[in-house]
């Protein structure tokens, strides 16, 4: 109707319900790792690091663990990102 193509593929679901639900489950337990691991991260500039009692100048990880730190931050903030986008594409 009004030079409109009909398009079937919305009645059938591109993901299966028990995979979104896996996957939803899967960004939970992502994001919660994504905060432990920025918490435990060592303050650039004291910041917040000395509200909770830790020394700006001192590492329980060495000097050099910032570094590990922060790529591997960068590592899960960009899986949960994926893993937010195949959740948007599945919905």
């Amino acid at each position: 109707m009004f030079g409109l193509i009909p398009c079937f593929a919305a009645d059938v679901p591109a993901f299966p319900a028990w995979l979104i639900g896996v996957l939803n489950i899967l960004l939970l337990l992502v994001g919660l790792f994504l905060i432990l691991v920025v918490l435990i991260q060592r303050g650039k500039g004291g910041g917040l690091a000395g509200a909770f009692g830790g020394v700006g100048g001192s590492s329980a990880f060495g000097s050099r663990a910032g570094d590990a730190f922060t790529r591997f931050t960068i590592i899960v903030a960009g899986i949960w990102v994926l893993l937010i986008m195949i959740l948007v594409k599945a919905a």
